[in-house]
């Protein structure tokens, strides 16, 4: 496992555990995925993760309570990601709340205590504030944000006072916008850039396409999934597929790795099971070369999916059967 070299308390690995999956059946995963979910970190552990991320959202705070389980008497030793879902995010809601991930996680300290989401009318200057009380008692050990720009980012941070060590934003070879001026911040100030649904919730695995569409109620909400995207995205795939065959690795593993290569940038993909996870964390011993990540670099700017508003009434469409 390799790790990022920036100055923090405790080793983060380049590959994390993203936990989403845990306790949420909107996946798909089945009623004995709580069962593997365990064998799942305890094989990660295994390999070298030390980054475990969840939030109080994912199954409504069973996501955090299975983690913290599975983690048994090694959450002392790992970084421990959690993330407030900012409903009122005033500084006593934000200190009740990190009390309540803590407990459920078993933890002493929430190593990185993450703002899920930045809230369009509470200002971080009071979000920051209860981060900041809670640092100083020692609840929390990082500060970090998720799905923020970058103004708003820097914003959080002089709201703060301190470092807010991470922004945690969907970023994967067909999310590509992060690489325009949060992976360049990041890397100016020693922060991390932490990668959620870095293989697009799958669409990079090669798994699929448009003659096999993906279950599960997540992947049928993205607009990746619908035909004519998976149709767009064979010559990405094609791509991957080429070269995944030179390094004898899989088309996820170098989807990875193209993210990995930058060094500031942690991926938090979650796994379906002990293999899937095994493969995950593979992919940050591969080094891809200037040619190959240039190859990839031109396939992804050349993949121009059905997104946004446009894609609502073929999402629709697919949902009805039609």
């Amino acid at each position: 496992m390799r790790f990022v070299q920036l100055d923090t308390p405790k080793p983060i690995s380049k590959i994390g555990l993203g936990t989403w999956q845990f306790g949420s059946k909107e996946w798909g995963y089945g009623h004995d995925y709580e069962r593997r979910a365990v064998d799942i970190v305890r094989r990660a552990l295994d390999l070298g993760v030390t980054l475990f991320d969840t939030a109080e959202l994912y199954g409504f705070g069973r996501s955090e309570r299975i983690l913290g389980a599975a983690l048994a008497e090694d959450r002392e030793k790992v970084v421990v990601a959690s993330k407030i879902f900012p409903v009122l995010p005033v500084a006593p809601v934000v200190q009740q709340r990190a009390v309540a991930s803590a407990v459920r996680l078993g933890v002493r300290t929430i190593d990185l205590y993450q703002v899920h989401q930045a809230n369009p009318v509470v200002a971080d200057t009071t979000t920051m504030s209860g981060m900041r009380a809670l640092q100083d008692v020692g609840l929390v050990g990082e500060v970090g944000v998720s799905n923020y720009n970058l103004r708003r980012w820097r914003f959080a941070e002089i709201a703060l006072g301190r470092r807010v060590l991470s922004n945690q934003v969907r970023y994967s070879m067909a999310d590509r916008g992060p690489e325009d001026d949060l992976l360049p911040y990041a890397e100016r100030a020693g922060r991390i850039v932490i990668a959620h649904s870095p293989l697009a919730q799958g669409f990079l695995s090669g798994r699929y396409d448009a003659a096999n569409p993906p279950s599960g109620a997540v992947r049928q909400a993205n607009p990746y999934f619908l035909p004519v995207n998976l149709e767009r995205g064979a010559a990405l795939i094609g791509t991957l597929r080429e070269v995944a065959d030179a390094h004898d690795a899989k088309p996820s593993q170098i989807a990875l790795a193209y993210l990995l290569r930058h060094p500031n940038v942690v991926a938090i993909p979650g796994a379906f099971s002990v293999e899937q996870m095994e493969r995950n964390a593979a992919a940050a011993e591969i080094d891809l070369t200037d040619d190959e990540h240039a190859a990839l670099a031109s396939a992804a700017r050349a993949f121009h999916p059905v997104t946004g508003l446009a894609a609502v009434p073929k999402l629709l469409r697919a949902r009805s059967g039609r």
